[in-house]
């Protein structure tokens, strides 16, 4: 009787750390083969039939449609460079240039994976309505108080998410450093 208890408990307890790993993995963003660039991270296998099966969950239970890996990669920032959350309450700057791409977008998600509700109607920018300054690089402005220029409103929510998608582009499973490619920075600037 105590052996089939202990083998019991031990079965419970098993499963309990099982199942707690991949319900983390699944609801953190946590996949095998990322690829990290500063604040921005990518999984680059999610759209290939090498996806591993961490990923393919947090896809299924997304209901997410990936970008193939023929098609571009999209990357994925919940913090600024400093590693602070992205506060929908400050103002945020994502400067500086993308990685060569024949099409990016830029898209603000909450961290559930829907678009960000606010007033304009503006949850993104693409490349093709960007500003850009002379030398070709772009600022884009975060926040919930409406800016000149580049401005996504983040609606004041607490926390969200950044999307930027890259379409046509080299970037992909051979990259595995910042050297690889220039990201844009995220920097926290007035927060209340």
């Amino acid at each position: 009787m105590r052996l089939l208890f202990g083998s019991l408990l031990a079965l419970i307890v098993a499963a309990a750390i099982g199942l707690g790993a991949t319900w983390l993995a699944i609801t953190q963003g946590t996949a095998y083969g990322g690829v990290t660039i500063g604040s921005w991270t990518a999984w680059p296998k999610i759209g290939t039939a090498g996806i591993d099966p961490y990923a393919r969950a947090m896809i299924a239970r997304s209901g997410e449609l990936p970008v193939g890996s023929g098609d571009g990669v999209a990357f994925s920032a919940r913090t600024d460079d400093a590693g602070k959350p992205l506060d929908g309450r400050c103002d945020v700057a994502l400067a500086g240039i993308t990685p060569q791409a024949r099409y990016w977008t830029i898209t603000l998600y909450d961290p559930e994976g829907r678009l960000v509700p606010n007033s304009v109607h503006r949850q993104g920018f693409t490349s093709q309505e960007i500003i850009r300054r002379a030398d070709g690089t772009f600022e884009i402005t975060a926040g919930p108080r409406a800016r000149p220029g580049n401005w996504l409103p983040t609606g004041g929510i607490e926390r969200y998410v950044l999307v930027l998608r890259l379409y046509d582009t080299p970037i992909g499973m051979a990259t595995r450093t910042g050297r690889d490619a220039p990201m844009p920075t995220i920097t926290q600037k007035a927060c209340p």
